[in-house]
């Protein structure tokens, strides 16, 4: 009897690990999103009669979905309005896809989100202006997409962003303020858009930056000579814009950069362009 009451517990607990699973709700979600991106047309498909945990590109822990990787697999149509409902997602990776529509606002109330990664596709529409509330965000990479709208001035609350990629794209209005609080930001790149207005003086504040790409948009007046403040800055692209003024020649001489493009009416004074490079119109 003694070994009988030995068994018992460590076979439930066996039993308990090995058939443990998501919750239905999550599970609906993943199904949803299966159907919705034409699963059966993806590169790697899913199994919808084997448990989740063997799908691929989904991580589960404690019986929840904490992560989803779908790079690069094909995936087509629009993103349900459910994917919120992942309450417990960390990482969203669906980049390099084939995804249109817009990105459905419900993934702003997933308060766990550290990286949303979804670059190469086709998405449209704004960027939810909810996107302040995730304030466990580390990663907001949207580039190469049809995003268009105005940057939403609740990305200053983003107080954990260390990356915001949206460049190639069809995004329009000025560099809101707001930007300039993010202290932890390393990468801003807004190249290729459609975007207008003065850079913030205050972006030399964000003396993490590692890369400043603002290049090919009509940014006007003058570039701030706080940028010099970036001491950690390594790439700064400022070519094809409409500022008023020449550029300062001590912008260039960041001694952390390894590449630069700069355009304006004219630069001050010649620069060596061995380890740089200059564009000037």
């Amino acid at each position: 009897m003694k070994t009988l009451k030995l068994i018992l517990p460590v076979f439930l607990a066996f039993t308990t690990f090995c058939f443990s699973a998501i919750s239905e709700s999550e599970k609906e979600v993943l199904i949803s999103l299966y159907n919705s991106t034409n699963g059966e047309s993806w590169n790697q498909k899913w199994d919808l009669t084997q448990s989740a945990e063997n799908w691929h590109g989904v991580t589960i822990i404690n019986d929840q979905v904490v992560k989803l990787n779908l790079s690069s697999n094909n995936l087509s149509g629009n993103l349900p309005s459910n994917l919120g409902d992942l309450s417990n997602l960390r990482v969203l990776d669906l980049s390099f896809n084939k995804i249109i529509g817009e990105i459905p606002t419900s993934i702003c109330t997933i308060v766990p989100l550290e990286n949303i990664v979804l670059y190469m596709n086709r998405f449209e529409g704004n960027i939810p202006s909810e996107i302040g509330d995730l304030e466990n965000l580390k990663e907001l990479s949207l580039f190469n997409n049809g995003i268009s709208g105005e940057i939403p001035t609740s990305i200053g609350r983003l107080k954990n962003l260390m990356t915001l990629h949206l460049s190639s794209n069809s995004i329009q209005g000025s560099i809101p303020s707001e930007i300039t609080m993010l202290s932890q930001l390393e990468i801003l790149s807004v190249f290729d858009n459609k975007m207008v207005g003065e850079i913030p003086i205050g972006i030399g504040h964000l003396t993490q930056l590692t890369e400043l790409s603002l290049g090919n948009n009509s940014f006007n007046g003058i570039v701030p000579i706080e940028i010099t403040n970036l001491n950690k800055l390594a790439i700064l692209l400022l070519n094809n814009n409409k500022f008023d003024t020449n550029i300062d020649e001590r912008i260039a001489q960041i001694p952390s950069l390894i590449h630069y493009e700069l355009s304006s009416p004219k630069i001050k004074t010649p620069i060596n362009i061995e380890q740089n490079s200059i564009v000037l119109e």
